[in-house]
């Protein structure tokens, strides 16, 4: 079953910049050698520009797996596999794909395919070549394979295989036009070795996904240790050109407090700020830089459409009208964050549609629409239909403020005659349960996707029970709509495509959209990081500085 990863960039859902991580302090690394004796290369930096033996600490939220496409992968694990491997485009700070392993790309000209020319001086990083080959096993024997469910999977149901024309050329066969394939290939899609995969079982590859990873990226793995720490090591031999630093260490730091306080401390010199309620605190700290982001973010409560009650629609508004959207900013996020529409975020100023139907705060209209789809008060004053109880059982992921915002839910359905029962797991456990297993009637998470308005991964029937599609919501015509939007080859008419495709989601509700947040990453002033957020800024580690 194909499964999703989450989140922020990402529960997945997560997902899931968001990243639950982060930060770095910079130590004198006293147990390696000077990264300035490095093999130079022409696209590195100059071995002047190499800060010696100095390591980063970072942080990540829970225990990772280093295997990217892992199905409970999410992230915790990103910003760590992110540095590991390279995917054939990556993100640049404009958020748009540009080259990695492929060094440009097109389609052709009936869309149904495209051709990426690969790079001729890539090595793995237990020294063997980098080929086409390891594309094309990496899609056809994994991602492709849907009774693996390899994570973000479910983003590529329009392929329908990879073929090696050369050993530095791959042909990706579609199934139907996908414009937008080179922006999704940037987007945790990252190629793993076929010499060390060959006939095993990926996800029981022990050695490669907790031990020893094996990858292409700007760092290399040194030693993971349980609950502890993961200590990556700069790769000398990277070919998009290499950090100033020698090493990075991820500490494992599951309380974002915890984070703080380290970073507060100088422990840690850079995190992203998952609790809105310390920001001033962080601005007004005259140690740190403090650089708000907008992101292709949203908030949301996914609610099990696989039982009947919550296809109805009725239900779903009401649900959300319930719901006090703007207090919950207010509150919990402190004014960081606006009211969500749909699953277009504002940064997105061309495509994002604000004349959609909206749901203000409205307990009285939430209980006419209960009335209207079938469901009056007890003796308990809870809302009943056919003898049973509106029971919803919601866990709550601890990450960021999820937990804050479910208790808020909860309370504001209770108010309206709603019994929830919530349930407060580790963020593993909440990925397993409710990413994994589907086990839940609604949850808080929130969706990380490519900065473009295919959201057919998130949305399609297709995925609806696995992959990307919590809620398990289906719709022909929305279906019809986002494989429109694949195929369409013009700006003007993507716009009209996705206008519509908002007006119709803002209408049936396949998630009750709470948010779009305002991100911040926090650094000391002696690290400097391209200003976007911290996945992206991982792409173009090379451009980190160090005083």
């Amino acid at each position: 079953m194909q499964k999703r990863k989450m989140w922020l960039t990402t529960c997945a859902c997560l997902m899931a910049t968001v990243v639950a991580l982060s930060g770095c302090s910079i130590k004198p690394n006293v147990d390696s050698g000077s990264a300035s004796s490095a093999p130079a290369a022409s696209n590195q930096p100059a071995q002047a520009d190499v800060v010696s033996n100095v390591t980063l600490n970072m942080a990540t939220n829970a225990e990772p797996n280093f295997n990217p496409w892992f199905p409970t992968g999410f992230a915790e694990s990103q910003p760590i596999t992110e540095i590991l491997y390279d995917g054939l485009t990556k993100w640049g700070t404009d958020y748009q794909p540009a080259p990695a392993l492929a060094t440009d790309w097109k389609p052709a000209d009936d869309g149904m395919s495209w051709t990426f020319n690969l790079r001729k001086d890539v090595k793995w990083s237990d020294g063997q070549p980098f080929s086409a080959d390891d594309v094309a096993y990496t899609f056809n024997e994994i991602v492709l394979k849907k009774e693996l469910g390899a994570s973000n999977s479910s983003n590529f149901v329009d392929v329908d295989k990879v073929v090696v024309v050369n050993p530095n050329q791959v042909q990706i066969m579609l199934k139907k036009p996908w414009s937008s394939l080179p922006n999704y290939l940037a987007w945790y899609a990252k190629i793993l070795p076929k010499h060390i995969f060959e006939g095993q079982d990926p996800w029981k590859l022990t050695s490669f996904n907790k031990e020893k990873p094996v990858g292409t990226g700007p760092f290399k793995f040194v030693k993971y240790s349980a609950g502890q720490f993961v200590e990556l090591e700069r790769n000398p031999d990277y070919f998009g050109g290499g950090a100033k630093f020698t090493k990075i260490i991820f500490n494992i730091i599951p309380d974002s407090n915890t984070q703080i306080a380290q970073l507060l401390s100088g422990t840690l010199s850079m995190i992203n700020v998952t609790d809105p309620n310390l920001m001033e605190k962080l601005k007004s700290n005259s140690n740190l830089n403090v650089n708000e982001l907008i992101d292709n973010n949203y908030y949301w409560v996914a609610l099990d459409q696989s039982q009947e009650r919550f296809r109805d629609v009725k239900v779903r508004q009401a649900l959300l009208y319930a719901i006090d959207r703007e207090s919950i900013i207010k509150g919990v996020l402190k004014g960081y964050g606006s009211v969500a529409t749909g699953p277009i975020a504002p940064i997105q100023e061309k495509y994002y549609n604000k004349n959609v139907k909206t749901y203000g705060f409205d307990p009285e209209k939430a209980k006419a629409l209960l009335k209207e789809a079938g469901y009056a008060p007890n003796a308990e004053g809870f809302m009943q239909k056919d003898g049973k109880v509106l029971e919803i059982d919601m866990p709550a992921g601890q990450y960021g403020v999820l937990v804050q915002a479910s208790q808020l839910v909860q309370q504001y359905w209770q108010k309206i005659g709603v019994k929830v029962n919530l349930q407060v797991i580790d963020w593993n456990t909440y990925v397993q349960k409710v990413v994994s297993n589907r086990q839940y009637d609604a949850t808080v998470c929130w969706w990380r996707a490519p900065v473009d308005p295919d959201v057919l991964a998130y949305y399609h029937s297709n995925s609806a029970g696995k992959g990307n599609n919590i809620p398990g919501y289906k719709n022909p015509a929305l279906d019809q709509l986002l494989e429109a939007g694949r195929k369409a080859k013009t700006t003007e008419e993507r716009v009209k495509i996705y206008n519509d495709v908002q007006a119709l989601t803002a209408e049936e509700l396949p998630y009750l959209y709470l948010w779009y947040p305002t991100l911040a990453v926090a650094t000391q002033k002696n690290l400097t990081v391209p200003k976007t957020t911290f996945i992206v800024a991982e792409d173009h580690i090379s451009e980190w500085t160090i005083k």
